[in-house]
This record gives structure tokens, C-alpha cells and sequence, in this order.
């Protein structure tokens, strides 16, 4: 996506960066593309390294980036203030990727086939500190083993700090197999960390 540069005045005082909300709604009301740009710079980076998470492909990731942010311009009016842009965007690109890994793969891309069906048993929750103290590197290897809906879901949660809420609407599920699932995933990865690593403790 070929960048514009912003015009600057010599002389004055910066102004206060504006919130996405008001770049969308200068954009809306003055189709300047400089408002737009500014929000590509905002956000590629960070759609970037979700998109090289969930495809493992630097190329395709690249490309995946300016797909993406030609569907947000191009559907920029349709967007509610609802949930924050950040948000909206994010559910967008998971909603890319997913799509790719199933055109790629020919499979569906969907949450582990118990979720929603949760039973009486009692489960151990795996802490957070499972996954936040694990050194980039390893995590990185550790969600490249999981399945692709166990591994989204945990990036959503981790990553993007998504809520539970979030989350089950994005998956259509409720919010207590979202729990479920978010901690299932938790353990699956503490196993695979205890595969690859068993000789050499979580360390930060």
C-alpha cells in the first residue's frame, strides 16, 4: 500500500495525535487519504506479526497485510464504534487468515470438537504464567505444534487481550466454552512446551 506523507507546519506546536475514531470520521467526511495512511502506520506491524503467527509464511503474511487493509478501506463506513477499531480490525484479519489456512489446506479451521461440551469433571486450569514466562522463541515453536483453532484462540487471549465476550462472538460459541477452550488450550501447549523443552525449565 503506497504510503502519502503527512504535511507538517514549521513553527507550531504538534498537535495531539487524533484517536481512530476521528481519523475514520475525518476520512468519511473528507475522503483525504492522508487519514487512512495514518491508521496504516498505526496498525500493519501489529497485523503483520498476527498474520506471520497464524500462517508461518513471511511472504504470504505480507501479502495477507495489504489484502486486508484493502478490505478495512473498502468497508471503513460500514464500521460501528461499537467496539474499539483496533477490535474490528483484528477480527478482520483473523477472519483472513483463517480463510487462507482453509483454502490452503482444504480443512475447516474450527475449535477443538469438545468445545461447548462441557462436562462435570473437574479440569486444572494451567496459570497464565505458563505462557507469559516462556521465553518468544519457544512460544513461537511451542503455538507452530497446535492446531490452528487452539492456537487462535490463544492469541486472541494473549495477544490481543481479547475478551471472553469477544472471543465467543467471533466463534459463535458461549462464553463459558470459550473458558473452557482458553484453558484446554493452556494445557495443550504446557504439554508441548514439556515435549520440547523437559530437560530445560520455563524461564522468562
Amino acid at each position: 500500500m503506497t504510503e502519502v506523507k503527512t504535511s507538517t507546519h514549521s513553527g507550531t506546536t504538534p498537535a495531539q495525535k487524533p484517536s481512530d475514531n476521528e481519523l475514520i470520521a475525518r476520512y468519511l467526511r473528507e475522503q483525504n487519504p492522508e487519514y487512512f495512511t495514518t491508521l496504516y502506520r498505526r496498525y500493519a506491524g501489529k497485523v503483520f506479526a498476527k498474520c506471520i503467527s497464524m500462517l508461518g509464511d513471511e511472504a504470504l503474511a505480507r501479502d495477507a497485510v495489504q489484502d486486508i487493509f484493502i478490505k478495512v478501506f473498502l468497508n471503513l463506513s460500514r464500521f460501528s464504534e461499537q467496539s474499539s477499531f483496533s477490535t474490528w480490525l483484528y477480527s478482520i484479519t483473523y477472519n483472513f487468515c483463517i480463510d487462507l489456512i482453509r483454502k490452503k489446506k482444504k480443512i475447516s479451521v474450527i475449535l477443538s470438537e469438545d468445545v461447548g461440551r462441557i462436562g462435570d469433571e473437574p479440569e486444572v486450569d494451567v496459570p497464565d504464567s505458563v505462557l507469559l514466562e516462556m521465553k518468544h522463541d519457544r512460544l513461537e515453536k511451542v503455538l507452530a505444534r497446535m492446531q490452528e483453532g487452539d492456537r487462535i484462540i490463544l492469541l486472541m487471549k494473549y495477544m490481543d487481550d481479547m475478551s471472553i465476550k469477544d472471543i465467543a462472538d467471533f466463534f459463535q460459541k458461549t462464553e463459558s466454552a470459550i473458558k473452557m477452550q482458553i484453558m484446554r488450550a493452556k494445557m495443550k501447549a504446557q504439554t508441548i512446551y514439556d515435549e520440547l523443552y523437559a530437560s530445560d525449565p520455563i524461564e522468562s
